[in-house]
């Protein structure tokens, strides 16, 4: 692409670019919206469910009718949980996709005005270093992208320390039904929890493993840029 001193059609090239540029912060907005809506969702079921056993475990006193309304009561709240956190993947997966398709755009401004360098923050390389500087991810801190630190602050992985912590109350639920001692209900409720993180972990993970072709990077970042970042 020309500089814009010599391209005649340069305004109308900046032009096109900015509408994209705008259509794709909207759609940024949007995502996040459903994102915190999805999470607002989520938390008012919990919190409902966690209500309706309060005030049956003052008419059952936890006795066997609690524990026949709080597992599958609580059980609809694993189910929207884990519904919600997916559906929090694909959106986190969205948004990663806007941003590398504004960091092309922004290659294009470069390219028609390559002396406004200076003044950008943000990346105009679309490969993962480029994506992150645009995003504000603070590299200089050492937590890796996909790490167990970086996943837990994440609202995914938020979402997974409740919606396990939910699994280990349901097996000590089935524990106390089955008669077993106090022992037997810690170990029960501990065992459920970390199976289950370790499956929302593992989902998690292989998610952000996916490829997608229409993601590889056409502007990737210079190799001192990359080592940086890395």
């Amino acid at each position: 692409m020309p500089p814009a001193g010599r391209d005649p059609a340069a305004a109308a090239k900046l032009q096109i670019l900015a509408t994209e540029h705008w259509s794709l912060l909207a759609t940024r907005t949007l995502t996040y919206n459903e994102s915190l809506s999805r999470v607002t969702i989520f938390l008012s079921i919990l919190s409902g469910a966690v209500i309706a056993l309060a005030l049956v475990a003052q008419v059952s006193r936890f006795g066997p009718a609690f524990i026949a309304i709080a597992i599958p009561l609580l059980s609809v709240v694993v189910v929207s949980g884990i519904s919600t956190i997916g559906r929090l993947m694909q959106l986190n997966g969205d948004d990663f996709r806007w941003v590398v398709g504004m960091n092309r755009l922004r290659r294009a401004y470069l390219e028609l005005h390559p002396e406004l360098e200076p003044y950008f923050t943000t990346s105009g390389h679309d490969d993962l270093p480029g994506a992150l500087q645009t995003i504000g991810y603070p590299l200089a801190t050492g937590r890796r992208v996909g790490s167990v630190l970086h996943t837990l602050q994440t609202l995914p992985g938020m979402l997974s320390v409740i919606v396990a912590s939910v699994v280990g109350a349901i097996g000590a639920l089935a524990a106390l039904a089955l008669g077993m001692p106090s022992w037997g209900v810690l170990l029960s409720a501990g065992a459920a929890f970390v199976i289950a993180m370790v499956w929302l972990t593992i989902w998690g993970r292989r998610g952000l493993r996916r490829p997608d072709p229409s993601l590889e990077p056409r502007f990737p970042s210079p190799p001192r840029e990359s080592k940086a970042n890395s």
